[in-house]
């Protein structure tokens, strides 16, 4: 007399496979764009602050150049590199771009610019219309 066998044939257990395969396929590309968005909203807000630091000390100083200012390079987590690039006493331009060799060092949306005109700009962009700075 034989008994009914419980449990999963193989080909049930390989179309769970696929089916976790496909699924897989498609969200980890989505999870990567999400964490490299939340890293660049981080360098953004970086950017933002330094330039409220600069707009504070020219207030005080009358010059961007003065002892008290931000000045030269920083990191921003491990993944950007935030430059006070060019400052003046009446100017400066803010760069924050990915770190080579980092997770973010293939962002599409390359190096997030700040000037203290307020305008903003992305060099290097490959798809700069989804990058929310401009």
């Amino acid at each position: 007399m034989r008994r009914n066998a419980r449990g999963f044939t193989l080909l049930e257990v390989m179309i769970a496979m696929v089916i976790v395969a496909i699924l897989a396929a498609v969200a980890y590309p989505s999870y990567i764009r999400h964490v490299q968005d939340a890293r660049r909203n981080e360098a953004k807000t970086a950017l933002l602050d330094t330039a409220n630091r600069l707009e504070r000390c020219f207030t005080e100083h009358y010059s961007y150049q003065a002892d008290s200012c931000p000045s030269g390079s920083f990191s921003v987590g491990d993944y950007y590199t935030l430059t006070i690039a060019t400052p003046s006493a009446s100017k400066y331009r803010l760069e924050a771009s990915p770190k080579a060799g980092s997770a973010q060092a293939g962002d599409r949306c390359g190096t997030l610019v700040l000037k203290q005109s307020g305008k903003r700009l992305l060099e290097n962009a490959t798809d700069g219309a989804s990058c929310g700075w401009q």
